[in-house]
């Protein structure tokens, strides 16, 4: 994880070890107008961000625009991560929603049988049907639990028998 600095004679207090270098504000005030064609353009829908990205992983990293991209990049990167790590709001909303993620991955997996959940398929868009039926399925079994659920609560609730809240936010 590298941070950079906004200017290298600038000096911070326990946190020094964490900065790498400084950002090179010249290279991207002079490709500024370049930077703006490509994201105009991505905007207006000229380019795709994916066919970007193949085209600058594909030229040499000394082009000028590979690197203004990535100047900007470490601008973004370094204030995300002062914002992260500042933030303890920010830090525990990530981490509940990456468990959720996490959960509902392990939870798919368990419906992708037949291989173990490896695809044998080389062809992109095949790949792409697999996932996505599998999404589908672990979707359409989440909403019958839901439903099924649903149907006790309120059964429970026709029965008098009390539902407290805090068990309905689960």
């Amino acid at each position: 994880m590298k941070f950079y600095k906004a200017d290298n004679s600038l000096t911070y207090n326990y946190i020094e070890v964490l900065f790498k270098d400084a950002i090179n504000w010249n290279l991207i005030e002079t490709h500024y107008e370049d930077l703006f064609q490509v994201i105009l353009s991505i905007k207006l829908g000229k380019i795709l961000p994916s066919t970007l990205l193949r085209k600058l992983n594909n030229y040499n990293r000394k082009n000028k625009l590979f690197q203004v991209f990535r100047e900007l990049g470490n601008v973004i990167r370094t204030i995300y991560l002062l914002e992260f790590i500042s933030n303890l709001q920010l830090r525990e909303k990530i981490t509940e929603d990456t468990k959720k993620t996490e959960a509902y991955i392990g939870f798919s997996k368990w419906f992708f049988f037949g291989g173990e959940g490896i695809m044998c398929e080389n062809d992109p868009e095949e790949q792409s049907k697999i996932i996505k039926y599998n999404d589908l399925l672990a979707n359409t079994v989440i909403l019958h639990n839901v439903i099924d659920i649903s149907d006790a609560i309120r059964k429970l609730i026709n029965d008098g028998i009390p539902v407290q809240e805090k068990i309905l936010n689960l």
